[in-house]
């Protein structure tokens, strides 16, 4: 059997950890089926039988995961459609019907002109090289061809009792729930009353274009809706989910955020009581403060590489019960799967906080520093990995106690750090600084300062 030759997709869709690009220009339909196809053959080498597809809310979904799904069969390999669910179900189904192989189509936090693909086979996520294989594959026209089946299933239910038949509120809270019309809006507001929650309900009906704020709780602006309900209501604690769901924001009864290295000291703390000596793995961007936090609890701390998949990776490389990472992505494999799960770190943070009379002040008690946001110099295509390079190279910094390279470079001073790294899915150096006072960030920053502008001079800084 053959098959037409497929015009190669635009390769700068093939990210570092997904595919990704705008609907109609860079990803189109034929391009889909052409990956859809790809990753078919390569499921078949994998010796894979069927891959789960499931889709975000976006309106381009329908359209992409159609024709993801004819790639897919006309490879051999059989396509269960599990419809429009977060990705975190999307992986949840992979277990469930035993697929071990699954796709969502998402855009995760992105606009809502764009759309992509998170991709697992066998158990493992694919990334970096792994999705450049699917473009070669492509180019080089090389398929197995057969005809595989289609079919539906339902795996809400199966998620919902399976979280439920775990997870114990000590006793029933009220929270805010902001789903900022993503898909997290189909799910999340039906475990939550599952669990015993009353909940306060923000922008959880389904909308593509995103018409109330945008879906990324790791923004503070897009967390505002949730502070005024728990200002104006008598909400206790409030929940925000990104465009997916795999990602949660956490707010607090006053209006502070919870940022999620602070919230992996709380699940860190909650683990480590039942897995005593327990590795917890967490990426650069993190707080200086895990590490100690992680020891004191009789744990070991691991620091990692940033991005989603490769964080998934370590975990199931060292078999640490938990890891997680600045962005928001937070695995457990204590008691779940390992995959990134917004709703089920949800669930368990509401777990541990339902014990306490004032889920605010066992938030506010951890511990925190003066810190900044990601910031990002931007910069043309390359450029953000030469600079890093020379900055590995040969910028010295004063008064560093240790200069760790494992991806970028991490500053650790006795009273703070300072990181740069180059992005792996925008052309931009992101920057971050933490400091146990205002007057050693200042300091921090302007010894990165002396040392960017050494190695670069005329570059545009953003502190």
């Amino acid at each position: 059997m053959t098959a037409t030759r497929y015009t190669p997709p635009a390769p700068e869709i093939f990210k570092a950890y997904d595919i990704r690009g705008i609907v109609g220009k860079t990803l189109t339909a034929d391009a889909v089926r052409a990956i859809g196809h790809a990753l078919g053959s390569e499921a078949r080498a994998r010796s894979q039988r069927a891959i789960a597809v499931g889709r975000d809310g976006r309106l381009s979904g329908p359209e992409l995961a159609g024709a993801l799904a004819d790639g897919i069969r006309a490879a051999g390999i059989d396509v269960i459609d599990i419809g429009c669910v977060p990705t975190p179900l999307t992986y949840f189904a992979a277990y469930h019907l035993g697929t071990e192989s699954c796709v969502s189509v998402t855009g995760s936090h992105n606009p809502p002109d764009y759309n992509g693909l998170k991709m697992v086979l066998g158990g493992q996520t694919l990334y970096g090289e792994l999705i450049q294989d699917l473009r070669r594959r492509i180019v080089d026209n090389d398929f197995v061809h057969g005809g595989g089946s289609l079919r539906e299933e339902n795996v809400v239910d199966a998620y919902l009792e399976r979280i439920a038949s775990d997870v114990r509120l000590a006793r029933p809270m009220k929270i805010v729930v902001d789903c900022g019309n993503g898909v997290a809006g189909a799910v999340a507001p039906a475990l939550f009353r599952r669990l015993g929650c009353e909940l306060v309900e923000l922008f959880c009906d389904v909308d593509g274009t995103f018409p109330n704020h945008h879906p990324d709780p790791s923004k503070p602006e897009n967390l505002q809706d949730v502070v005024r309900a728990l200002r104006d209501t008598d909400a206790e604690l409030g929940l925000a989910f990104d465009g997916d769901g795999d990602r949660l924001g956490v707010v607090t009864k006053a209006g502070g955020i919870i940022y999620p290295d602070r919230q992996l000291m709380l699940f860190a703390a909650d683990v480590l009581s039942r897995v005593p000596g327990g590795e917890v793995i967490y990426d650069v961007k993190c707080t200086r403060n895990l590490a100690g936090w992680i020891r004191s609890h009789g744990g070991k701390p691991t620091m990692w590489n940033t991005g989603h998949a490769l964080v998934k990776a370590k975990l199931k490389e060292t078999g640490a019960p938990l890891a997680g990472e600045m962005s928001g992505h937070v695995f457990f494999k204590e008691r779940w799967f390992g995959f990134d799960d917004g709703l089920y770190a949800g669930a368990r943070l509401l777990e541990i906080l339902s014990r306490s009379a004032d889920p605010s002040a066992v938030l506010d008690a951890l511990p925190d520093a003066v810190s900044t946001p990601e910031l990002n110099i931007k910069m043309a295509e390359g450029e953000p990995f030469e600079l890093v390079r020379k900055l590995k190279e040969s910028a010295r910094f004063d008064g560093a106690s240790e200069v760790i390279t494992l991806d970028g470079v991490r500053v650790e001073y006795p009273d703070g750090f300072g990181l740069a790294r180059p992005s792996n899915t925008t052309p931009v150096v992101v920057l971050r600084f933490e400091a146990d006072s205002d007057e050693a960030l200042a300091r921090i920053q302007a010894d990165f300062r002396r040392a960017i502008e050494g190695i670069w001079p005329g570059v545009q800084l953003p502190f």
